[in-house]
């Protein structure tokens, strides 16, 4: 069994900005369910470049607020306007970021809400989707975890070359419930 610990390099640097946040209603909001693009929404993708800013708003003349570091980090898309997507990374900070950047490939966090605890709280990854399965990998919280599929109550995903299966309330990038195959 191998422990899998969070890349340094998964945390997003912020960016001091000095502009003002753009005004209520500067972005449009879509119908319920659906975006611009026509894909549901709310959706989970994934940043697709080494470094991707977060902006105030959507569109280039708009600060920055943040700047990821690494590709695969999972975003959920909450609104769409034209070619930019309106963010939430698993920590709630929102931001806009161009289409283009991000990628319909599935990631997840392993259980970033237990990053804080501290103790010994490693996410159990086993051998098959059963909690009495041998377990081939514990993953601290904040591991970020490519998803193969999910059922409604366990995940296949894959981190650091380990193939297993996780339970679904303990990954952040799948709804409850939701059953989806790569």
């Amino acid at each position: 069994m191998r422990r899998l610990f969070p890349s340094k390099a998964m945390a997003a640097v912020l960016v001091v900005a000095s502009v003002c946040l753009p005004a209520a209603g500067a972005a449009n909001a879509q119908n319920a369910g659906r975006g611009a693009s026509g894909l549901p929404l709310p959706r989970f993708v994934s940043i697709k470049a080494e470094k991707v800013n977060l902006r105030i708003g959507p569109g280039r003349d708009y600060a920055v607020s943040w700047m990821y570091t690494r590709s695969g980090v999972p975003m959920e898309i909450i609104q769409e306007y034209d070619n930019w997507r309106r963010v939430r990374d698993a920590d709630g900070t929102e931001g806009w970021i161009y289409q283009s950047l991000l990628s319909g490939r599935r990631t997840g966090i392993a259980a970033p809400w237990k990053r804080a605890s501290g103790s010994d709280n490693f996410i159990k990854m086993h051998r098959e989707r059963r909690a009495n399965s041998n377990v081939v990998a514990e993953l601290e919280p904040g591991v970020i975890v490519t998803m193969i599929e999910c059922n409604g109550d366990w995940c296949e995903a894959e981190a650091s070359g380990v193939t297993g299966w996780i339970a679904q309330n303990e990954i952040w990038g799948a709804y409850p419930g939701e059953a989806f195959k790569d």
